[in-house]
């Protein structure tokens, strides 16, 4: 759907300010993802803006964010979580295009399933992380890992929103779009990612109700591998294969979604 008509749609939420959002930056937390079809947004922004307040800088609410991801030359992350590892690590420069930020950031999510994240101000300007970024990763990670480099980036919109009476925060991704280091490209244009991110479990989540009776259920998804299995040939693509198929099904509500 055209950018135009989502600002559209985001005006009727109340905004919340870049300062006033310390409460639920939720670097300790429990994540789910929910799979849609972008033409589905408009429907759901409807259902949410009672609920939720938006994220507006500048008198602007969709963000565009810039991801680079690092992996070992054996691919260890990757292979961490294709194969559903608990205890496993992502490691990834993301710049946020609208304040010009750029992070290093570790997510480990845990043998409970709750992700902790941790990231410092580094950008990625060259081929392996500067001494900084090193000694960062190097008390983060449990192992040593010298040999780190890019090997995906990503691109995408981001809509967050903040519940007004549950201490949670939810992001709506689409045009999500993925490259390699030598220039391979693709995309799920017709995709939405959502997650909701919460400290715990304490009230009643009026997202996850909504989602409920959208008929739209949460699953495991992950950016850096389904893009890089995308564009990419990927070992144990295999174990990607619900995913795959979800994404196809998705794909076709959406060109027929556009047919009607």
């Amino acid at each position: 759907m055209p950018e135009s008509d989502i600002q559209k749609l985001l005006s009727s939420f109340s905004p919340i300010q870049l300062n006033d959002m310390e409460r639920v930056i939720l670097m300790n937390r429990v994540e789910i993802k929910y799979l849609f079809p972008v033409s589905k947004l408009p429907v759901l922004l409807d259902e949410l803006s009672a609920h939720y307040r938006i994220l507006d800088i500048n008198s602007i609410r969709t963000f565009p964010y810039h991801t680079t991801y690092l992996d070992t030359s054996d691919l260890l992350f990757y292979t961490q979580q294709v194969r559903g590892k608990l205890n496993r690590h992502k490691v990834r420069y993301r710049r946020y295009e609208s304040t010009g930020e750029s992070f290093l950031e570790i997510k480990k999510k845990t043998n409970k399933n709750r992700t902790i994240k941790w990231r410092i101000e580094n950008s990625s300007k060259a081929q392996s992380p500067d001494a900084e970024a090193t000694r960062f990763i190097e008390e983060y990670l449990p192992y040593y890992l010298p040999d780190l480099h890019p090997v995906l980036i990503n691109g995408f919109n981001r809509i967050t929103l903040v519940g007004k009476t549950c201490n949670e925060r939810v992001t709506l991704d689409y045009n999500l779009a993925f490259a390699s280091p030598e220039g391979e490209n693709s995309g799920f244009p017709f995709l939405a990612v959502a997650e909701l991110k919460r400290e715990k479990i304490t009230c009643m989540s009026p997202f996850a109700l909504v989602m409920k009776r959208m008929g739209i259920r949460s699953g495991r998804f992950s950016k850096y591998c389904m893009g890089s299995a995308l564009i990419m040939d990927m070992p144990r693509k295999n174990l990607l294969k619900h995913n795959l198929l979800l994404i196809n099904k998705i794909e076709n509500e959406y060109i027929n979604a556009n047919r009607s």
